[in-house]
């Protein structure tokens, strides 16, 4: 098993995919790689207020 074939295997044990069909892995897949990049940006401006507030960082 080479490099990558570990991580993909990685990939489908920890969220379980591997219990599904390969339609359904790529259609899971999809869906979170087009999701997590805008859940990401929507909430890093209250993720950094929270940071900034909490541990008196200088990015106000």
């Amino acid at each position: 098993m080479n490099w990558v074939q570990r991580k993909i295997y990685l990939y489908n044990v920890t969220f379980g995919l591997y219990m599904l069909d390969w339609w359904e892995r790529y259609l899971f897949s999809i869906l979170f790689s087009s999701l997590y990049p805008s859940m990401l940006h929507s909430f890093s401006p209250s993720i950094l207020v929270y940071l900034c507030s909490n541990f008196d960082l200088p990015f106000h």
